[in-house]
């Protein structure tokens, strides 16, 4: 009887090693990184497909704007259980909230991401930026100055989407939120494990 017990068990993590949870949201992944590397894809061959400078500009910003939609709304709160918005209050003033969820285990785990999706999501969220960066300089030096307009257009929308959710990994970790006067890159630099516990 304890050998059946112990095979259950075993059985279980090897299903759990094997891929049957190494992605929880499989499609929350795929879309995390679907618009933003299509992005990328279409603006490196936008020279081969039209001449058109307007509607490569206008693809460009429309998938990178469902980019910042999904990972902002969808996949930041499925793949690692953070969100953040913003609100008016009673005076009129904007207000910036950064949550990050508390993981409770239970029996039947967290519905969460798993650490592969949770690697996936900060990948895809720092290296794209870094990525248009690059087309930023590139462009910079060859002097194609009207596609400077959409490059920074896009490393804004994506530099916002890092922010935000490292505001929101600041607030898991400290357990309350942080002063939004006080953060800065001084903050980053005084916490390095927001950063490199990513990685």
């Amino acid at each position: 009887m304890a050998d059946e017990t112990e095979d259950v068990e075993l059985n279980e993590q090897e299903r759990t090693r094997g891929g049957a949870v190494m992605m929880r949201h499989p499609v929350a992944s795929f879309f995390h990184l679907f618009f933003r590397v299509l992005a990328i894809v279409a603006y490196l061959l936008c020279d081969w497909i039209s001449k058109n400078f307007a509607s490569c500009f206008v693809l460009i910003i429309t998938l990178l704007s469902f980019d910042f939609w999904s990972v902002k709304n969808v996949t930041g709160r499925l793949l690692v259980g953070l969100r953040w918005w913003n609100q008016i209050d009673e005076d009129g003033r904007s207000l910036w909230v950064f949550e990050a969820k508390k993981f409770v285990q239970t029996s039947r785990g967290n519905n969460t991401g798993t650490e592969v999706e949770e690697r996936i999501f900060w990948l895809g969220l720092i290296i794209c930026p870094l990525i248009w960066t690059v087309f930023f300089f590139t462009c910079l030096f060859s002097l194609k100055i009207k596609w400077l307009y959409l490059i920074v257009a896009s490393i804004s929308l994506q530099a916002a989407n890092l922010y935000g959710f490292l505001r929101c990994k600041a607030v898991g970790q400290d357990g309350r939120p942080p002063d939004s006067r006080s953060f800065t890159g001084r903050h980053l630099l005084q916490r390095p494990d927001l950063i490199f516990g990513i990685l």
